[in-house]
C-alpha cells in the first residue's frame, strides 16, 4: 500500500525556518538547500511502511497517536512528527531533537531565557 504524505503549515514553516536558520549561519544557500532536500526525501519514505516508525512518548500532547521518523545524526538530528489516518499520513511538526517536548512547552515552564526555534 502507497500512503499519500501531506505536510501541515507548521511542518512546513518548520522546514522553511531551519533552511533561514542554516542558510544565514552558513552563508551557504547549498547547504540549506541540501538539508531541505535531504529531509523532505527523508519524509518521502513515509509513502511506504509509515507504521514501521514508533509512536512518540508526547502522544497525548496531540489528543491520538503520533508517530516519530529520526532525520540526521547526533546534534543535527531533528524529529519529524506524524499521524497516520487511512492511507494518508499527515506529517504535523518538525522539531530538533533537542527541543524539549511539546508537553513540556505546553506546561509553561520553560526555563528563562530558553528558545523553542530550530536550529
Amino acid at each position: 500500500m502507497t500512503y499519500r504524505v501531506i505536510l501541515q503549515p507548521p511542518a512546513e514553516r518548520a522546514i522553511q525556518l531551519q533552511a533561514h536558520w542554516l542558510a544565514e549561519q552558513s552563508r551557504s544557500p547549498a547547504i540549506a538547500l541540501r538539508w531541505v532536500r535531504s529531509i523532505r526525501s527523508k519524509i518521502d519514505t513515509l509513502k511506504v511502511s509509515p507504521l514501521r516508525c514508533p509512536v512518540d512518548p508526547d502522544s497525548e500532547a496531540y489528543g491520538e497517536e503520533v508517530r516519530l521518523l529520526l532525520h540526521g545524526k547526533r546534534h543535527k538530528q531533528f524529529r519529524v512528527l506524524f499521524i497516520v489516518r487511512g492511507d494518508t499520513v499527515h506529517v504535523v511538526a518538525i522539531r530538533h531533537a533537542a527541543q524539549r517536548s511539546l508537553s513540556e512547552e505546553m506546561s509553561g515552564d520553560l526555563p528563562e531565557g530558553e528558545d523553542t526555534e530550530l536550529h
